[in-house]
Parts: structure tokens; C-alpha cells; sequence
């Protein structure tokens, strides 16, 4: 399977892997899926540190690598999905996030529950 993490699991993969559902955990951790953290996930937590909302205290791409993850670039694909998603989430990175896990046809891992109002646009979740 071909997972997209959301911004916060890959948090928690990386600090905190407690906070997630044993399923979710187990799915993450088996080296036959191919997971993958986004650029604009990668933006987003250096947004959030730059304006101290968080702090975090370790390489971002180093632990992708670490956990074996691949870099997903945001493109003019994902970008123009954008104008047809339903605004059933104001949030922009996630909005982005959803629709290259769209375009992509990527599995999206969130425990945010108003991206599952995205799945009559085709998204898959776990």
C-alpha cells in the first residue's frame, strides 16, 4: 500500500508513536508499505516553528529518511485539484495534502475527521 501521512502522524511517528492506533501503527511501521511525506507537510511544521507555535527538536528530513519515507513535491496536478475539492476543510495545507493523496492515488493517514467528507471525491483512507 501506498501511504500519504498527515502532517501530525508524522509527528507523532517521529516523537510520540504511542498516540496512534495499534492498527495505524503496525500499517506505518511494515516495511511492504511505501510511505510518504509531503512538501507540503515539510512547510507546514516550518511554518508553525518559525512563528513558535511548535517546536521541533530533529532534522525533518533525516527522520523521513530514518523511517523510510519518500518526498512527495506538491505539483501543478495536485494544485489544480484544489479547485474542485468541496470546502469541507478551510485548513490549505491539509486541503493540499488531500488532493495530491487524490491525484496521486495515495491512502491519506489523518485522524482528522473532516477529511472523511472527502472520500466521495475519490480519496482513500485508512
Amino acid at each position: 500500500m501506498k501511504i500519504l501521512i498527515d502532517t501530525h502522524i508524522f509527528l507523532w511517528l517521529a516523537v510520540s508513536p504511542q498516540k496512534l492506533s495499534k492498527n495505524n501503527l503496525e500499517l506505518l511501521q511494515d516495511r511492504k508499505n511505501r510511505l510518504f511525506l509531503s512538501a507540503v507537510s515539510v512547510a507546514e511544521l516550518m511554518i508553525k516553528e518559525s512563528i513558535g507555535q511548535i517546536e521541533i527538536p530533529f532534522d525533518i528530513l533525516e527522520a523521513a529518511e530514518k523511517m523510510g519515507m519518500d518526498l512527495l513535491d506538491f505539483d501543478a496536478t495536485g494544485a489544480l485539484k484544489l479547485g474542485t475539492l468541496p470546502f469541507h476543510h478551510k485548513d490549505p495545507f491539509d486541503r493540499m495534502l488531500i488532493a495530491q493523496a487524490i491525484t496521486h492515488h495515495l491512502t491519506f493517514c489523518t485522524v482528522d475527521k473532516k477529511i472523511v467528507l472527502y472520500r466521495d471525491e475519490g480519496l482513500k483512507l485508512l
